[in-house]
């Protein structure tokens, strides 16, 4: 359904303002000056039974021109926040696509990274007694911070090759 929300504006804006109320089928209003005045006389047809003659004529109080106004006026608002929104997202979008590359760019180099092999040699005290000059306590400590080494390097998801 499709309303013209400015037509109905404009017929609310010129129509006895609210609050109605209503006491059977009469629908009144009180004027500025604190009169009540009547507004309408409800009268349905004689296959619409005196509950439902009730709840139609408070239908009709309710639907007033002032509960109309404000309804159009909360209708704007939110129109006008969703406008805001959707623009603010728009203008995000090019943030949201630069950002979604540099990610893109950023997984690709982590993968490449762990799917590198480094190479580290383990050598024996003996070797690096040898290949170094020094003495067997030194050895023993190179061997052990080489295979820390290895271990940390692993636990960081780095294959190590020996």
């Amino acid at each position: 359904m499709n309303i013209d929300k400015r037509a109905l504006r404009e017929v609310a804006e010129r129509a006895t303002q609210g609050p109605w109320e209503m006491e059977q089928e009469n629908i009144w209003f009180t004027d500025e000056d604190g009169y009540t005045k009547h507004l309408a006389y409800v009268e349905q047809g004689d296959d619409v039974d005196d509950k439902q003659d009730h709840y139609n004529t408070a239908y009709i109080a309710a639907a007033n021109p002032a509960t109309m106004l404000a309804l159009l006026d909360e209708l704007e608002h939110y129109k006008s926040r969703e406008e805001r929104v959707t623009k603010l997202v728009l203008d995000n979008s090019t943030s949201w696509d630069a950002l979604y590359k540099k990610l893109e760019a950023a997984e690709k180099r982590i993968a490449e990274l762990e799917a590198r092999t480094v190479n580290l040699s383990k050598l024996s005290v003996g070797e690096v007694m040898h290949m170094s000059g020094f003495s067997r306590d030194y050895a023993e400590g190179w061997c052990a911070g080489n295979d820390n080494a290895i271990h940390e390097i692993r636990t960081a998801g780095i294959k190590v090759k020996e």
